[in-house]
């Protein structure tokens, strides 16, 4: 496995190899995509998908790739997949939901994520991305709503304060955004100088 990471590395080809199981292929696939190799990581998850169509981690795997491609449509194809078989797997509602969005189907993505909050109504994720449909939709007591949610179940994720940062911002509530940034400087310090920078 560790000449296998290094020519992933380097960017060469492994495909259906022989002496590679399945499971081989899948963690490559994860290294190459935790490595932004999004072409190789998919080339490695068709593969595992041909001798297991029925996984749902490699679905949901081909899935994030595909989102990582832009290929929302195919990125929903296997998210569909993936929670027919599994439906307690809430990053996938979460991902299909996000989907959905990025499609222009919001009434369909806030069903989706609601689906998702029936089987974990403290799955703090969802809350972020409906939050983000509701600031889509000009619906701005809905969305902070949602990120207060999110920031209540977990106060120290910084997700839901980022979402927080730019729900003031799209409000023109610059004291609100200060008071977002001063608390992500203990909560994320990397991300909270990305929003001093723009906007401090």
């Amino acid at each position: 496995m560790g000449n296998d990471k290094e020519r992933l590395e380097r960017g060469d080809a492994i495909g259906n190899a022989p002496g590679y199981g399945e499971q081989d292929l899948y963690k490559l696939a994860l290294i190459a995509l935790e490595q932004q190799r999004n072409s190789g990581a998919l080339e490695l998850l068709d593969c595992c998908i041909e001798a297991r169509p029925r996984d749902p981690a490699v679905l949901y795997a081909r899935a994030v790739t595909n989102i990582s491609m832009g290929d929302y449509r195919k990125a929903a194809c296997d998210l569909l997949k993936t929670i027919v078989i599994d439906r307690t797997l809430l990053h996938a509602w979460k991902q299909l939901g996000f989907v959905q969005f990025m499609l222009g189907k919001e009434e369909d993505a806030i069903k989706t994520l609601k689906k998702g909050l029936e089987i974990d109504p403290r799955y703090a994720d969802i809350y972020c991305v409906l939050g983000d449909i509701y600031i889509d939709r000009c619906e701005h007591d809905k969305a902070k709503e949602a990120f207060d949610k999110a920031l209540e179940l977990e106060p120290d994720n910084p997700e839901p304060h980022s979402k927080l940062a730019m729900y003031f911002l799209a409000r023109g509530d610059m004291k609100g955004l200060r008071r977002e940034y001063e608390l992500l400087k203990t909560v994320d310090a990397e991300l909270a100088e990305q929003i001093g920078t723009l906007y401090f």
